[in-house]
């Protein structure tokens, strides 16, 4: 991957209070010709210790968390940090972050410029000094796991893919500021709420019974759910999302067939073997067999 250039703006381009975090960078001095640009981003895992105390940025930076506590002062004023909260800093604006050592936080961040990009954060909801809280996070984290696994391909083609889901990302989050209409939302909540319980606990032998019962829900209720929003069964929705993360697990961490099918939840290797090629329409063994030779021509 391309490193951030030895230049004394380095330093102020990430934190060093982070630790198992990924990183990529696309284009640190862009042309200016394009309405918007994404420029860099990551996952952080931030240390108990973590600070950030800046009067201002190279970028505009859009921060996610998605786990644990902090706080942030934007123009003077305090804001609570949790999981599901999404806020935007200009460059010309100070930024203070700390993490509760308690509970450090995971966040996502992207750092864009171009002339359009600050009315394109205002319409996606993202206002100057304030923080946003996401009621379901999943889509949104979603999409941004995707923008940091294609940010780190370093092939010809990222940017331009990075691109099109930091829109998508953007969308998610302009969705997520639109009221549903009355006469659903009570129904819209519940799928929304079921849909993010399975996509917390695909990684893992959760069944959709259990989902169902921490929804506060029947099954059949919940299969009437997603047959209404999502256009199809919860079975078919959770065994898709199980089988994107043993691909990612089989792609970036070159886990054994075996051991991507323990981790989502399937004892049997066979039997996911099979659901594996069904989603994907090759054997695992094939996506194994790519990451190993990958490894090899490092």
């Amino acid at each position: 991957m391309p490193e951030v250039p030895a230049t004394p703006l380095s330093p102020m381009l990430l934190s060093r209070q982070v630790s198992g975090s990924r990183y990529f960078f696309h284009d640190l001095a862009p042309a200016g010709k394009r309405p918007w640009v994404l420029v860099l981003g990551g996952l952080e895992h931030c240390d108990p210790d973590y600070l950030i105390d800046r009067p201002g940025y190279l970028y505009h930076l859009v921060e996610f968390v998605v786990e644990g506590r902090g706080q942030v002062t934007l123009a003077g004023r305090t804001h609570e940090l949790g999981p599901g909260a999404v806020f935007a800093v200009a460059p010309t604006e100070a930024c203070r972050m700390t993490c509760d050592p308690r509970a450090p936080m995971t966040k996502f961040f992207f750092a864009f410029a171009g002339r359009a990009l600050a009315a394109r954060l205002r319409q996606a909801g993202l206002k100057p000094g304030q923080v946003r809280r996401l009621p379901l996070q999943a889509e949104a984290r979603a999409v941004a796991e995707d923008l940091v696994r294609e940010g780190r391909r370093n092939t010809p083609l990222a940017p331009a893919v990075c691109a099109a889901l930091a829109e998508l990302f953007f969308l998610r989050l302009e969705e997520a500021a639109a009221p549903a209409p009355a006469q659903r939302s009570r129904a819209h909540e519940n799928f929304q709420r079921c849909k993010a319980l399975l996509d917390a606990q695909a990684e893992g032998s959760a069944t959709l019974e259990q989902v169902a019962a921490q929804a506060g829900l029947d099954v059949s209720s919940v299969c009437r759910l997603f047959r209404r929003f999502q256009g199809g069964s919860p079975y078919q929705y959770l065994l898709r999302r199980k089988m994107t993360l043993a691909a990612e697990l089989l792609m970036e961490r070159n886990c054994a067939v075996k051991e991507a099918a323990q981790r989502v939840g399937f004892a049997d290797p066979f039997h996911f073997t099979r659901c594996f090629k069904s989603v994907h329409g090759v054997p695992p063994s094939r996506l194994n067999r790519v990451a190993v030779g990958a490894q090899r021509e490092r």
